[in-house]
């Protein structure tokens, strides 16, 4: 199996979140932080990586995540799709 990334903007980041299969993530790249997004059967888990200290946070559905994302992801960010 090939690991495979492509870069996403910001505006296709809801409909790939509908879609996400368990298998893959999205990685956000800021200047300050790094947040990792993956979905399990019953939610999302938001993984925020900042000087290598890890919090997690959990979210049930594609609008509480972006309502979370709203304010983390910078005007900069780049946003990949594994």
């Amino acid at each position: 199996m090939t690991y495979q990334e492509r870069e996403i903007s910001k505006n296709q980041l809801e409909k790939i979140l509908q879609t996400l299969d368990l298998d893959e993530g999205i990685r956000i790249e800021n200047k300050s932080n790094m947040i990792f997004l993956n979905r399990s059967a019953k939610r999302y888990c938001i993984n925020i990586s900042i000087q290598g200290n890890e919090e997690f946070f959990y979210r049930n559905n594609v609008r509480d995540v972006l309502d979370f994302l709203n304010e983390k992801i910078e005007q900069t960010s780049t946003i990949f799709s594994y």
